[in-house]
């Protein structure tokens, strides 16, 4: 017999149910009457806690889902300026560049007189395998006018990205071909190209610019060096301005390529993550190789590991001015839901000990995010004795002295050039009015433009066709007041933005980029360090004071500013991509 069911143990079987219905009941009574500040303040999950009493008590409906991806990026910001979080929709887009490619049908496009103007079909893409052209103009997607006022860039890139294998129906018309075109594209893997420029400089000098640290990098590198080698190169030129990073194994590839065996070629380490090391194995096939690193404010992360690692190794001589000083690795962290969280776990170091971060305050990331103007503002940019050297003092492998406190500062500093500048240009500048000339040009001329196959044979046709002066027949007709003084004094720097803003659509970036080099004086600054024969760091150089510009003595600060917002890298002109945004995971 079951001697629970016993009469005599029904009286305890009641009395254990009074008291837990006791319990339960002041536990729901003081849940619902607002009295839970006891139960948080004990917690170990405040927010998980918080989380549910919103959603339980309230005033108005909340979405908590929304709330939580809202909350995530505000409680990382109380951390570092780099640790992120990308919700589900966004990581693919974010991830695109570092990956080496994107799925969609591989178009660079701007929006031109009210309608989609193809820039450039993307070689190897999904719209170059179906024959769309540089001057086409969609004007229908899957069937219905895609013209007007609703053309955006957003509703554009929302329109054709999709999932790849899938098809989109483009109209399309073609200057010079009645009627319209129709495509029917197969979304697919478009290539995202990491180096955009290998060339030869003069007759023994490669040039390779790297724009981003993805996936595919180092196999990219080695290419280029091989198509170097086939010009039969002496010495290399890599050009790292504006590349603000990527990953960091990449970088720790190229790096090794150059250097001997058991060089330090960088360390990490953090709260929770030991020290990890990262040596050269002796197998770089350009060991002796003579090497100048162009770098500048825009240059960051796994880009100054290459060059802190060249610089505190004494392998090459670094140019240009004070990189950005981005030194804090993330560990990506993926959620259930196909979010990302981008997780700072330790520091940069460079062979010599410095960390390449440059200071912050948790919280506040607006002072960081002005950390580039502030440089502009007390002369950085434009004079070597402005950069702050107030950070410890280390030493290379050949005992030169090099400075922490965050960025690379460059052996050799070349200041901003701002000759030419005047408010006529910032303005042509700032308006868009240089960039919509550019299509306009190359648009109503295509026909012509098309027979110029060669960087030269292209810049001696423009020379002929006094393009600076139908520019400002352009901008006046699109209200902006001529200024003849101004565009006398301005006249080599519009010459050098339209230029390159034309040769870029025209022929390619490697093609801008060879003309944009020939007058870039970081270039020229380090194909005299090859020809002097001083790559090779091996004594503490003495600086030379640079000549700061007259434009900076007359106009001080507040113009140095300006100067800084106006000159983006025009090695990179600013075509519209699709789909193209930049991520970094060091």
């Amino acid at each position: 017999m079951n001697k629970i069911n016993s009469p005599r143990f029904v009286p305890l079987v009641v009395a254990v149910g009074i008291v837990l219905g006791i319990l339960i009941g002041s536990f729901y009574a003081n849940h619902y009457s607002g009295n839970r500040l006891n139960i948080i303040n004990t917690s170990s999950n405040k927010i998980n806690d918080l989380l549910h009493i919103v959603d339980a008590q309230y005033v108005d409906k909340v979405n908590i889902s929304d709330l939580v991806e809202k909350a995530m990026p505000q409680i990382l910001k109380e951390l570092d300026p780099h640790s992120t979080y990308t919700t589900a929709k966004d990581v693919e887009e974010s991830m695109q560049d570092l990956k080496g490619s994107f799925s969609g049908i591989g178009v660079q496009f701007t929006i031109y007189r009210d309608s989609v103007l193809i820039v450039r079909a993307i070689p190897g893409g999904p719209s170059e395998e179906v024959g769309i052209q540089a001057g086409d103009r969609i004007v229908a997607i899957d069937g219905k006018p895609y013209v007007g006022k609703v053309v955006t860039d957003t509703a554009t890139m929302s329109r054709l990205k999709g999932p790849a294998e899938s098809t989109v129906r483009l109209g399309v018309v073609r200057p010079g071909t009645k009627g319209m075109l129709n495509f029917s594209i197969v979304r697919g893997d478009v290539p995202v190209k990491s180096i955009d420029a290998v060339y030869m400089l003069d007759e023994t000098t490669g040039y390779i610019r790297v724009n981003t640290f993805a996936e595919t990098t180092y196999s990219e590198f080695l290419a280029a060096l091989a198509k170097l080698n086939r010009e039969r190169f002496r010495s290399l030129v890599l050009d790292l301005r504006g590349n603000l990073g990527g990953y960091m194994v990449p970088a720790v590839q190229m790096a090794n390529e150059f250097l001997p065996k058991d060089r330090l070629i960088l360390y990490t380490e953090g709260h929770r993550s030991p020290r990890k090391e990262y040596m050269s194995d002796g197998r770089g096939t350009y060991q002796s190789l003579p090497l100048v690193v162009l770098i500048d404010e825009g240059t960051a992360s796994a880009s100054e590991i290459f060059a802190g690692a060249i610089q505190d190794n004494d392998r090459g001589t670094i140019v240009g001015r004070r990189s950005f000083g981005k030194g804090l690795v993330q560990e990506p962290i993926e959620f259930s839901d196909g979010s990302l969280l981008r997780l700072t776990i330790a520091r940069y170091y460079t062979p010599a000990g410095r960390c390449l971060q440059k200071p912050y305050v948790p919280g506040e990331e607006e002072a960081y995010e002005n950390d580039l103007f502030e440089r502009a503002e007390h002369g950085e940019f434009f004079s070597r004795d402005s950069i702050k050297t107030n950070g410890p003092s280390y030493k290379t492998v050949g005992g030169r002295t090099v400075y922490g406190g965050g960025g690379i500062i460059p052996d050799i500093f070349v200041p901003r050039d701002t000759l030419g500048m005047t408010s006529y240009f910032r303005d042509a500048y700032l308006t868009g009015n240089l960039i919509r000339f550019a299509y306009a040009y190359v648009d109503d001329h295509r026909a012509r433009l098309a027979r110029f196959d060669s960087l030269d044979e292209l810049l001696g046709y423009l020379d002929r066709q006094d393009i600076v002066e139908k520019f400002a027949v352009f901008a006046e007709r699109n209200g902006l007041k001529r200024r003849n003084r101004m565009l006398r004094t301005s006249h080599d720097l519009f010459t050098s933005y339209l230029y390159g803003y034309i040769v870029d659509q025209l022929l390619d970036t490697e093609a801008s980029a060879e003309y944009v080099n020939r007058s870039d004086n970081a270039v020229k600054r380090a194909l005299d360090v090859i020809q002097e024969g001083a790559t090779f760091p091996s004594v503490e150089p003495v600086a030379k004071k640079p000549k700061t510009t007259a434009w900076f003595r007359r106009d001080g600060l507040r113009r140095a500013r300006e100067a800084f917002l106006l000159f983006p890298d025009l090695q990179r002109p600013t075509w519209t991509r699709y789909p193209r945004q930049r991520s970094a995971e060091s």
